[in-house]
């Protein structure tokens, strides 16, 4: 879909970016590369400019909405469907029963999870669309080069953009991980606690659904398969994020069996679970659950960024490590090390997933509550 945008068309996709930049997520650059992606998404460019009634405002009512606009709710509504339904507007009901038509940012969580979540056709015009994003996610390690104190400071400023949640059963026994508690923790009746355990967090919702792992469906759109596992349906949606992306044909509703039996397969395979919260506040409830890789996802490689919450650290009984290595083969976050004497040591990347406990065949490894950030930015580029 490659074609050439007259000034004018070019300058209202430009304003749309910019609106779309301060919907939260994760702000992208806008150039060409961005502008192309948003009019692959969006080509209707009437419903384009609905946008920009979300300016000042990026949630409303359709009462706000007519006021906002000065158009009545018959001239909004198909148009507010068409951003919903490319994953730039979310339309769910409150606690109240009232829609609010919310704007969505282009990634974390936004535009790019929800067009990937999808069965996308293996077509010339998909490849583009993952070639694109490709492009403008890949320039991270010139970005650390030429403002690494900018980054930094982001960093060290940002909230957790996602939540792990540990893997509870050992690969190798079948028993549980052992979890040791330093405390007890007194915690008001009334605040509301993430779950600990991913069972827990199915157990949790009457309505959930499943789509596809949105990094993984790029990559192979970019002929770059997954090489750790063949699970392509295993990212979730959780009360009325299910519903919409449902509704909008991203996901589909499953049976908590379902998600249980999904996640038990990924599991074998080495997968982390990180869980996301509205807003990134995870005293909220959580909105879904992605199950990544080490090779395709986010926080894979040697230049990604991420802020994590987390309740746990990884330790090691250096009395029954062997120094087989397998924990440092399977940590995602390069945290894990054998030292010189040939005993795995736990280093602060480390976001408490389990997967090395779950891994380890002699159970030497063990999750100790440690609540805590961990902020993850590569050293600066030579």
């Amino acid at each position: 879909m490659t074609e050439t945008l007259d000034k004018e068309t070019y300058k209202n996709y430009k304003r749309a970016a910019q609106i779309i930049n301060g919907a939260g997520g994760t702000p992208l650059r806008i150039g060409d590369t961005l502008i192309k992606i948003l009019r692959h998404i969006l080509p209707d460019e009437e419903a384009l400019g609905y946008i920009k009634y979300f300016k000042s405002k990026t949630s409303q009512t359709m009462e706000q909405l007519i006021e906002t606009s000065g158009l009545s709710e018959e001239e909004l509504l198909p148009n507010l469907l068409k951003l919903a339904k490319v994953g730039l507007m979310f339309n769910q009901p409150n606690r109240r029963g009232v829609v609010v038509y919310r704007l969505m940012p282009f990634i974390d969580v936004g535009v790019f999870e929800y067009t990937f979540m999808g069965k996308l056709e293996d077509n010339e015009e998909n490849r583009e669309l993952a070639q694109l994003y490709h492009e403008l996610t890949s320039g991270l390690k010139d970005i650390l080069k030429n403002n690494y104190e900018g980054v930094e400071a982001f960093v060290k400023r940002r909230a957790p953009v996602d939540r792990t949640i540990p893997y509870t059963v050992n690969q190798a026994t079948g028993d549980e991980i052992e979890i040791v508690v330093n405390k007890t923790l007194d915690v008001p009746e009334e605040k509301i606690l993430p779950v600990q355990k991913v069972e827990e967090l199915v157990e949790k919702f009457d309505d959930i659904a499943v789509g596809h792992c949105f990094c993984r469906h790029q990559q192979d759109l970019l002929d770059n398969p997954c090489k750790q596992t063949d699970i392509r349906e295993n990212c979730f949606t959780f009360g009325k994020s299910a519903r919409y992306t449902s509704e909008q044909g991203f996901t589909r509703l499953i049976s908590k069996e379902e998600a249980l039996e999904i996640i038990m397969k990924s599991d074998e395979d080495g997968l982390v679970h990180k869980a996301y919260h509205p807003h990134f506040d995870t005293a909220r409830d959580e909105t879904s659950l992605c199950i990544c890789c080490n090779c395709c996802c986010g926080q894979a490689g040697p230049y990604s960024v991420n802020v994590n919450a987390t309740k746990y650290k990884a330790q090691v009984n250096h009395e029954s490590c062997t120094g087989c290595g397998i924990c440092v083969e399977n940590c995602h976050t390069f945290a894990m090390k054998l030292n010189e004497d040939n005993v795995a040591e736990v280093g602060e990347r480390c976001i408490g997933c389990g997967v090395c406990a779950y891994m380890c065949p002699e159970q030497a490894i063990s999750l100790k509550e440690n609540e805590r950030i961990v902020r993850q930015i590569p050293p600066r580029p030579e």
